[in-house]
């Protein structure tokens, strides 16, 4: 080519490439002006023994944003917190991070917390900044109704109201009047229910004896199951409110429940009150493992510290979980395959990573509803509540659910595991479910 040639191809080259430059330059992320943030908080116990369940839901919601880095021409940003604090989830540090979450005007609503007693720090600070919040996993009856035991779960037939059980009642965590506290989980008055319908259906046992830890969870759960189980047709045999601040031993009682013909044992508590220690102390009086199930609930369930406890007698223990199984959910088999392409560490997934990513999914929706109310722009906080408020049949990967006047989930359905004879330092197996959307147990 002549250099006059070599010239104009140089100019035209030029001109094609300021042309690129200037429509770059026009779109978010290529050199020009970056798109407008919108915050999404995140709340949960990172630290500790509940964060090697908690940080895999983080993970859950990390993973959705991902999926979906902007909205409505938004870019989405997340700010995570942790509220654990020497290893155990803290109430008032978890107040101190909504309260830093809040005074940020692009926080849009949190997602969290995970623990029961950090919400009722966090409520009344959210619900004074008109902030929104999801959480996965909380499942006191307190965060969100007035009754902690509900009248048919007892057998005087007079509900234990919040008040009575020492719990603040709903109103009082809301000074603006305004519901803002939104969950996925299912509430404890089912816990007991779901495994006395289990025992009575799956395992077939017909008479049990019950003990509790001394406190208001443990005795809510142990009460709630010996209603619905009597009612089944089942027969308590004996109950137990065993103080773990004092050096007791269940033996005798266990020895008296087996004379009686107790064919198991249901534990409302904790792992930390002592419960598995029972499971153990349960091989010198019953038959170990199957033969002599030990029931209980969330406290103890898939818990590498009630195993330990449990000893050589940590196979045939069985507890509820009140969330649904995302596994067993055929729908959430793709995005189980992706997440665990784009988080391989088998640490990485866990039993809420499921539905913290649902969690996040539905505040994306309500944030969009909100941002289009607003004529694409960014909407005030309490336009996210409405719409979460509003929310109805969102179809997410666990399942169809949408918010009730009180802000619990429409879909109600709670898992079955056991620890597993083989492996009883690993995960439990999923063994059933109870679906109460349509009908409670009471």
């Amino acid at each position: 080519m002549a250099d006059g040639q070599n010239a104009q191809v140089l100019r035209a080259c030029a001109a094609v490439l300021a042309a690129l430059a200037l429509t770059a330059c026009s779109v978010p992320g290529f050199g020009g002006p970056p798109a407008p943030v919108l915050k999404i908080g995140v709340d949960l116990p990172l630290g500790g023994a509940e964060g090697r369940v908690a940080t895999p839901a983080l993970d859950g919601v990390r993973f959705y944003v991902q999926q979906h880095p902007t909205l409505d021409g938004f870019a989405i940003d997340l700010v995570a917190k942790d509220d654990s604090l020497g290893g155990s989830p803290e109430a008032p540090l978890g107040a101190a991070n909504v309260q830093a979450l809040a005074s940020d005007p692009l926080v849009m609503a949190v997602i969290g917390p995970f623990d029961s007693s950090v919400a009722r720090a966090e409520i009344p600070v959210a619900n004074q900044a008109s902030l929104a919040m999801v959480s996965p996993a909380t499942s006191s009856p307190c965060l969100t109704k007035p009754d902690y035991v509900p009248a048919p779960l007892r057998p005087s037939h007079v509900a234990v109201s919040c008040k009575d059980a020492g719990l603040p009642a709903p109103a009082d965590l809301r000074p603006s009047g305004v519901n803002n506290y939104f969950r996925l989980a299912a509430t404890d008055d089912l816990q007991g229910p779901a495994a006395a319908d289990y025992a009575i259906r799956s395992l077939h046992l017909l008479r049990v004896a019950t003990i509790s830890d001394h406190e208001a969870y443990g005795q809510a759960l142990a009460g709630s199951f010996a209603a619905r189980f009597q009612a089944l047709g089942g027969s308590i045999v004996g109950r137990l409110d065993l103080d773990p601040s004092a050096t007791l031993d269940a033996t005798a009682y266990l020895g008296r429940m087996k004379s009686d013909g107790a064919q198991a044992i249901y534990f409302g508590g904790i792992t930390a009150n002592k419960g598995c220690v029972v499971r153990s102390e349960m091989a010198g009086v019953f038959a170990a493992g199957e033969a002599a199930p030990f029931l209980g609930g969330d406290g103890i369930a898939d818990d590498p510290a009630c195993t330990q406890d449990a000893g050589a007698n940590a196979a045939g223990i069985y507890a509820t979980v009140p969330i649904v199984d995302a596994a067993s959910v055929g729908s959430a088999e793709p995005v189980i395959a992706a997440f665990k392409s784009a988080f391989p560490d088998p640490k990485d997934y866990g039993a809420y990573t499921v539905i913290a990513y649902d969690a996040a999914a539905v505040v994306y929706d309500a944030l969009d509803r909100a941002i289009k109310a607003a004529g694409g722009q960014a909407p005030p906080r309490g336009n996210v509540i409405s719409q979460l408020s509003a929310t109805r049949d969102f179809d997410g990967v666990t399942g169809v659910f949408g918010f009730d006047a009180d802000g619990d989930s429409t879909r109600r359905v709670l898992t079955v595991y056991e620890s597993l004879a083989e492996a009883p330092r690993g995960p439990w197996k999923r063994v059933g479910s109870l679906d109460y959307t349509g009908t409670l147990p009471y």
